[in-house]
């Protein structure tokens, strides 16, 4: 058995993953056998280590064991020069020694990874893209980011952000956005997050002269509202041509999504027709997914993070 966090900006969540089959190599039947919630506390670094070690008890209570293995997801990446976390939207976490002080709070090792990467950990594993030599997962959701597994080994590079696609620059072409410059909160302008996000989403369709609305919403009405529909065709072709990009650079043979906008029903048939077009290739046999295990997979990844 092994402990898996997902620390997110509103709930942190924690499993303990048990192999129902101590013979199973291929982890093709790992179990959660605990789970619990709890909200993240707001912009308060201390009070969220002592609300993860509390779960993690929490969670050995629960299956009468104690000090098991312990993985974590977080909203960025540790430096790699620094030791300290970097690149979180939830900014308290920045230049603070997460994996240090969580692990002199618990009295153990604790491995730490990026969410995305917990993601395409899990669905490589025994996901939705099980088998496949090289996946690429994308979280599309408050934030975008991404992960990347190559022949079931979650690649990380020097910098600490293989597959930070959300904050490469998505440039204006032809009919697919609308005609703005969006600030993201990493200090730049038009990055992929700021147009693919839920938040982008809902910016796209206020920009169109549309209401107020959240991005599910919009996908909602698209069926009936001529604006939404604009809105949600923008949004699939900017992800179809920022998608592109990666099949070009990686060539994977499938892409995962993840993250709320991944429930978008309509992305698994419009994405890859549109990014035909954007691929440099006579054939694009890439296959483009929903996670298997939904918003669970990045919790079950973190905990593939530590060794049983």
């Amino acid at each position: 058995m092994r402990i898996g966090i997902d620390l997110g900006g509103t709930k942190i969540e924690g499993v303990v993953l048990a192999r129902q089959d101590a013979n199973d190599t291929q982890k093709s039947n790992d179990i959660i056998v605990a789970r619990r919630r709890v909200a993240t506390p707001v912009q308060d670094y201390l009070a969220t280590l002592d609300a993860i070690a509390a779960l993690i008890n929490a969670l050995e209570t629960d299956v009468g064991v104690q000090r098991l293995p312990v993985g974590m997801g977080t909203p960025g990446a540790v430096s790699t020069l620094t030791g300290s976390m970097k690149n979180c939207n939830s900014t308290c976490l920045n230049g603070r020694h997460l994996r240090e002080d969580l692990a002199a709070l618990l009295g153990r090792p604790v491995r730490i990874a990026n969410d995305a990467d917990c993601l395409a950990l899990s669905e490589a594993s025994d996901g939705a893209a099980a088998g496949a030599a090289v996946v690429f997962a994308a979280i599309l959701g408050t934030g975008v980011g991404g992960g990347i597994v190559v022949n079931g080994q979650l690649l990380q590079g020097p910098n600490a952000i293989a597959g930070e696609w959300g904050h490469n620059l998505l440039p204006g072409i032809g009919s697919l956005f609308v005609n703005e410059h969006r600030a993201c909160y990493c200090g730049r302008e038009n990055c992929i997050e700021t147009y693919l996000s839920g938040p982008g989403l809902a910016l796209t369709h206020r920009a169109l002269g549309g209401d107020d609305l959240s991005a599910m919403a919009i996908a909602e009405r698209a069926g009936s509202d001529a604006i939404a529909a604009a809105a949600l065709d923008q949004y699939q072709e900017q992800l179809a041509y920022a998608l592109a990009q990666i099949i070009n650079l990686l060539d994977p043979q499938v892409i995962v999504l993840g993250g709320g906008l991944s429930n978008i029903a309509s992305l698994y048939d419009a994405v890859p027709r549109f990014w035909l077009a954007h691929v440099f290739s006579d054939l694009v046999a890439t296959r483009l997914l929903p996670a298997k295990f939904g918003d669970s997979s990045g919790v079950r990844g973190a905990a593939r993070l530590s060794p049983v």
